[in-house]
């Protein structure tokens, strides 16, 4: 995957029709503008992409390898299906990979690293505190920051294929945190902290400690809340809601009662393939 990358798209000449069409495509699915379970009809698509239904299908066919579309023969294709189990077992990889390449990053990245490691927080903090702040925000930009913070902790990792490995994992958890759209608030802005205090320690060790807590606190978040039953074939991506004071990983709060994050808009951009690709 890539993250989300809002000018890529815009540049007609950047590749072929059935590249752009498969990005946008993709981006869709991703984004949750193409819904889980939803039926792809390939006239309708045609209008939508651009694109022919021969190639149409060879692209959904690609998709399908890559666990974003089911491809039921006769009876034709689908947005794959979202699942607790399937969250999970995303969640773990997603781990694997990116606590791995983490521990390599941190080893050999120099100080233009740490650089686009600070610059990377710096734009994904300021975010999160509009959201903390209850002022509206755009779910796609949101996720773009995240998607730069957590690149950039692994970008010195030296690893192309590691990269780009962890890039499509990151797009199938990302789906999931887009059909939720949830953001658990100021337990995941210090998530973040730590990570970046991580980082500047070359500490990979408790770095991972902190990842592995920052993923699955999510993931028992949306599974507690139950944000995904609702969405197994609805339309665009609901607003945000926010994490109870007393749920796993809130922070304590005391004097004042909490701040509810904004809602976050979806956006109708299209991103292009960082990391969607």
């Amino acid at each position: 995957m890539a993250a989300p990358r809002e000018d890529a798209m815009q540049d007609a000449g950047e590749g072929s029709v059935a590249e752009l069409a498969y990005r946008r495509i993709r981006a869709d699915i991703v984004f949750g503008r193409l819904a889980p379970g939803q039926k792809l009809g390939l006239d309708r698509m045609r209008e939508t992409y651009g694109a022919s239904v021969s190639t149409l299908r060879e692209l959904l066919s690609r998709l399908a390898s890559e666990a974003l579309i089911t491809a039921e023969g006769q009876r034709g294709f689908e947005v794959a299906p979202v699942s607790p189990d399937d969250f999970r077992e995303v969640t773990e990889l997603r781990l694997l990979l990116e606590a791995h390449a983490m521990e390599g990053s941190f080893a050999a990245g120099g100080l233009d690293w740490e650089g686009g490691v600070v610059a990377a927080h710096h734009k994904l903090d300021r975010i999160e505190r509009r959201l903390l702040a209850g002022e509206a925000a755009d779910a796609e930009l949101w996720k773009r920051y995240d998607w730069e913070f957590h690149r950039a902790l692994i970008a010195a990792c030296g690893s192309k294929v590691l990269l780009e490995a962890h890039a499509a994992i990151y797009d199938r958890y990302l789906r999931y945190q887009m059909v939720a759209v949830v953001f658990r608030g100021a337990a995941a802005a210090e998530e973040h902290r730590r990570l970046l205090e991580c980082a500047l320690a070359r500490d990979s060790a408790a770095g991972r400690q902190v990842l592995t807590e920052h993923l699955n606190n999510c993931v028992e978040h949306v599974l507690r809340t139950d944000a995904l039953s609702p969405r197994a074939g609805a339309g665009p991506a609901r607003a945000a809601r926010p994490v109870a004071d007393d749920a796993p990983g809130a922070p304590r709060r005391r004097g004042r009662p909490p701040r509810v994050p904004a809602p976050i808009k979806p956006s109708g951009k299209q991103p292009g393939k960082q990391p969607v690709k």
